[in-house]
């Protein structure tokens, strides 16, 4: 099973800029989209997708065109949900779950903590509820994570990460919990295949940052430990244009 994710930035600003001709040739059997932007009924007929798709989507409640999360996929899943339990984490739009005969999918869009203190405080709160959450959904069977996870794990996931030490996005509190999530079994499978630097998922719009790959990795595929031996490939697609954000795919053995 190929699996993508990305994050678009306005899922009706990427339609406009190829986005369903970069489906139709990626071979994608599901696609994970965060920062959609968008409420289904907002859509006009023709960006639903093309035939033989289906979608789930999770929008905002509390902020119109703000966050929210999407899947599409050819491969239809068991079951679906949206959202972590529980009624602190709602309203967002930032997850959902996929269940399919062999694994759980999960597509979230961890909050950004650069705006204040509040907000820095909510991520780090949403992150340890999205592991328990994770862990539990794990005891049942085996989880594949794909998402923007708004934050470089190490010093080789950005290009100038001495500069951001101070930034959200590569605090010391971020990174601790990427820490804490793989020793908990979750493995990074773009790491499984790539030990080097230079490769990005996010580049800002300033100071021809991209141009320049002067970028971020802060999208990633996470599979826990027992799905290790079923990931075949792991990759960025830096040269997808449409977005802020690259995809970055996943090859599953199921």
């Amino acid at each position: 099973m190929n699996i993508y994710s990305w994050n678009v930035n306005g899922f009706r600003a990427v339609v406009g800029k190829g986005f369903w001709d970069w489906l139709g040739s990626c071979g994608a059997d599901v696609v994970l989209l965060q920062e959609t932007k968008v409420h289904p009924d907002q859509l006009e007929p023709r960006d639903r997708g093309p035939q033989g798709w289906d979608a789930v989507w999770n929008w905002s409640k509390a902020k119109k065109g703000y966050s929210g999360t999407a899947c599409l996929f050819r491969a239809r899943p068991v079951s679906r949900s949206l959202g972590l339990p529980g009624g602190r984490f709602q309203g967002e739009g930032r997850l959902i779950l996929l269940e399919y005969e062999a694994f759980f999918l999960l597509n979230v869009y961890f909050p950004n903590g650069q705006m204040s203190q509040e907000r820095l405080d909510f991520k780090l709160a949403y992150y340890d509820a999205f592991l328990d959450y994770a862990q539990e959904l794990r005891r049942t069977k085996p989880v594949v994570v794909g998402g923007d996870f708004n934050t470089a794990h190490k010093a080789i996931d950005l290009k100038n990460p001495k500069a951001n030490e101070k930034t959200s996005g590569f605090l010391p509190v971020e990174r601790a919990w990427l820490d804490r999530f793989v020793a908990a079994g979750w493995v990074d499978t773009f790491r499984m295949f790539e030990p080097g630097g230079g490769h990005y998922s996010w580049w800002s719009y300033r100071f021809n940052a991209r141009s320049n790959n002067a970028g971020w990795r802060i999208d990633y595929f996470f599979v826990c430990e027992e799905l290790r031996d079923r990931v075949r490939r792991a990759w960025i697609e830096p040269g997808v244009m449409g977005s802020d954000h690259c995809p970055v795919g996943l090859e599953l053995d199921v």
